[in-house]
């Protein structure tokens, strides 16, 4: 009896912190981490921020900031970008690796880069033209997609 006890109160401590875990906050520009900051300071320099939120999960914390132009930003906890979605406008040539801007501009000329995205493994890259590019680290593309 003592053991079903201990097992459902562990149980309801675990889903209790499950729960808790997953929560977004609204937070202000200031209180993002200094990478982040600076980048958004560089790039973004011109574009009014509507709002910025935290999010924490379980085990990790990401940061968004969205932009009154619809833009949005993605960063790591460590404030690293994380993805880059400008839906209406360009992505900032200088974020884009080198490479891929080659890769786009060689093979979509006249396209722009209206989101990107790193991951471990790869980066997504979304053009004008609605087509869905991912290339892998070393930037050899590895999948088009419409």
């Amino acid at each position: 009896m003592k053991r079903i006890f201990l097992l459902t109160v562990s149980l309801l401590f675990i889903g209790v912190g499950i729960v808790r875990a997953d929560k977004d906050y609204v937070i202000t520009k200031s209180e993002l981490p200094v990478k982040a900051r600076e980048f958004v300071d560089k790039y973004f320099a011109k574009s009014k921020i509507s709002y910025v939120k935290e999010e924490r999960d379980f085990f990790e914390r990401n940061y968004q900031v969205f932009f009154a132009d619809g833009s949005k930003v993605e960063f790591y906890r460590n404030g690293e970008w994380r993805e880059v979605d400008c839906r209406y406008t360009e992505v900032p040539a200088v974020i884009v690796p080198s490479a891929i801007l080659n890769y786009v501009r060689e093979h979509f000329a006249g396209e722009k880069i209206l989101k990107i995205e790193r991951e471990r493994s790869d980066y997504d890259v979304k053009i004008s033209n609605k087509l869905e590019l991912t290339f892998d680290k070393n930037f050899k593309i590895k999948e088009i997609d419409d």
